[in-house]
């Protein structure tokens, strides 16, 4: 049994990771800005309430933990301050001896081998370009973190969210820093599949340090 925090689980990737943890006997806690009510609660699950820009609350998340999941966005209170706030979630893990996994976004792939990322590139629509940027600073960071760091950064697939929940295959791709495409062009993983390859990673520790991609 490992002990999971996931910062940010009662959103669409975090509610998933969340549910595929807690059904493997995980002991998994979510730290969100409001609690779930009704049906939204898993069964087993330890939800707490707080912002992640309390430096109390970030400890307090982090103590104890053998794994920290991150599945935040730079949205709302979080808009232009999530780089920090990762970057001390990622200290206190590296203190506390606790891998850290954060779900990142498509934006920071690339289209091909040694190709600028995407969120490097001026073609991403405007109303995503900042939550773009943001979030590949936060993996920029991570690629020069002390050693002392266990890091993971997941992209998902292009579509990817609860505007294309797709369905639970019970299989993946696993890639490195190039986005996947199929054969007709198309970048996609469910919710379920996406939190699949999460926890699979958690339970087996195959990457170390890496940024990792998601998709079928």
């Amino acid at each position: 049994m490992t002990r999971i925090t996931v910062i940010g689980g009662t959103g669409y990737a975090g509610s998933n990771i969340v549910r595929e943890a807690a059904s493997r006997g995980n002991e998994v806690t979510v730290y969100s800005r409001t609690e779930p009510t009704g049906d939204a609660r898993i069964a087993g699950v330890t939800y707490k309430a707080g912002s992640m820009l309390d430096a109390a609350v970030r400890e307090q998340a982090v103590a104890g933990a053998d794994v920290v999941v991150s599945t935040l966005s730079p949205r709302g209170e979080l808009d232009g301050k999530i780089i920090e706030v990762d970057r001390e979630l990622a200290r206190l893990a590296a203190a506390n001896g606790a891998r850290f996994v954060i779900v990142g976004g498509f934006s920071s792939l690339r289209p091909a081998e040694g190709a600028p990322r995407f969120a490097e590139g001026d073609d991403i629509p405007p109303q995503f370009a900042s939550e773009a940027k943001q979030m590949n600073s936060i993996l920029t960071e991570l690629l020069d973190a002390p050693e002392s760091l266990d890091w993971v950064f997941f992209s998902p697939a292009q579509q990817f969210g609860s505007y294309v929940p797709g369905e639970a295959l019970g299989r993946y791709r696993l890639g490195g820093d190039v986005a996947f495409f199929d054969e007709n062009g198309v970048s996609a993983v469910s919710g379920p599949d996406f939190a699949l390859a999460i926890v699979d990673e958690i339970d087996r520790q195959e990457h170390k340090r890496q940024q990792v991609s998601v998709a079928y």
